[in-house]
């Protein structure tokens, strides 16, 4: 019988690697959120990748493997093979031959690269890898942009009969509401706290503090969500370099440990859900994260979860278990969620104030998280923050990355 050579034979990995390492962030970068004309894809991933390098103070050379989170390149700005095209213009190709990697999973693209680059440290495989995300939405008109996130739903059974993502989330709305007496002003107590968080991120694309009168005022996209209950279309890009736990102190006096890693998938149509008030991706991707990290909802301090429309923030702290089902809006509405409250939320300002560039969305809130942890984040800086999480959904709720970090290994 012919023995089967197990996985450091087979791969010829470095003697005395461990196949599962701890990992810790040592350096990050988010570019300007916004609109932003001037510059283009390859340039803003560029200036991420190369802020989140000087910030772990290595070089280049150091790098193992590049992942690159990004949704929908080939409609946005007509170009695919994102992956070369970042190692090209990064100075990673000629002479390093760094592999590179796109990442996509809809809006939760973000998330699942630097799930990616987690995971090749930890095997073994890499020793310094830099995890990022971008998108270049601004370059063409609205409509475009609409019909390119729609593919993101169930194109054959959602987006052919009109629904758009708005219309998605709108009916989600409808059903909380109808359920759980979730009102429109708690919907916009969301957007008013996510604004005035943003107010005090300079990457934010939006830094203006609105009301709940101005979100019930504003335009209604699909009743019940007004235009200042839904994320705005952004260009922008987050990376961040990854390496061993133990090597960490090496780099940086202030890396911050991962805790925990977890995905999970839902169907993608709505129709086919067991209860579209719930998403089932994000309730199942934080118990394994929770499970993973041995801790549960008390010993998180802060999170980041994907707001692209306010009722799903209320959707996801619901389904993370920081509130009881149906209650969300009330925790809200109480402050509960504000910065000093008894679990922050958004306090980059979230897809909603910060924006949200898709395929960058989940690199941008790791980011912030280090940057809390860190105790560098200004005047949005939660007090004592120790343990943070992340919340990166793709689509209506089909994918969901749930991240753990922590000051603590």
């Amino acid at each position: 019988m012919v023995s089967t050579p197990n996985i450091k034979e087979k791969y010829a990995l470095p003697e005395g690697v461990d196949l599962m390492r701890d990992v810790a962030i040592i350096g990050v970068k988010n570019t300007k959120y916004g609109e932003l004309w001037n510059r283009s894809l390859r340039q803003l991933v560029v200036e991420a990748g190369i802020g989140a390098i000087e910030d772990a103070g290595v070089s280049g050379k150091d790098i193992d493997a590049l992942y690159v989170g990004n949704m929908s390149g080939g409609r946005f700005i007509e170009q695919e093979h994102i992956g070369a095209l970042i190692a090209d213009y990064s100075g990673l190709s000629k002479n390093l031959h760094v592999p590179a990697t796109r990442v996509e999973a809809a809006c939760a693209s973000g998330g699942l690269a630097l799930r990616q680059g987690i995971m090749n440290v930890a095997s073994g495989y890499g020793d310094i890898v830099v995890a990022a995300g971008a998108e270049k939405m601004t370059d063409i008109c609205s409509s475009e942009a609409s019909s390119a996130l729609a593919a993101a739903a169930d194109r054959e059974w959602e987006g052919m009969a009109g629904a758009t993502f708005p219309g998605l989330y709108a009916m989600i709305a409808t059903l909380h509401m109808h359920k759980y007496g979730t009102t429109s002003e708690q919907l916009a107590e969301v957007a008013v706290k996510n604004h005035r968080n943003g107010a005090h991120n300079p990457i934010a694309q939006y830094k203006n503090q609105i009301t709940v009168e101005q979100v019930l005022n504003s335009v209604m996209v699909a009743d019940p969500l007004h235009i200042f209950d839904c994320s705005p279309i952004t260009d922008g890009a987050s990376a961040l370099v990854l390496v061993p736990a133990e090597e960490a102190h090496k780099y940086t006096d202030t890396p911050i440990y991962i805790r925990a890693t977890a995905q999970a998938s839902d169907t993608i149509a709505l129709h086919d859900r067991r209860d579209i008030t719930t998403l089932d991706a994000t309730v199942v991707a934080g118990k394994r994260a929770y499970e993973m990290a041995k801790m549960g909802p008390e010993d998180i301090d802060l999170v980041e979860v994907h707001d692209c429309f306010t009722i799903a923030e209320l959707c996801a702290i619901e389904d993370l278990g920081f509130a009881e089902k149906g209650k969300g809006g009330i925790v809200t509405a109480e402050g509960e969620t504000a910065i000093g409250g008894r679990i922050p939320v958004n306090t980059s300002g979230g897809l909603k104030a910060c924006g949200h560039p898709v395929g960058a969305t989940g690199i941008k809130q790791a980011v912030e998280i280090v940057t809390q942890l860190r105790g560098e984040a200004g005047g949005r800086q939660v007090d004592g923050a120790e343990c943070g999480m992340t919340h990166n959904v793709g689509g209506s709720g089909a994918t969901a990355a749930v991240h753990i970090l922590s000051r603590d290994r």
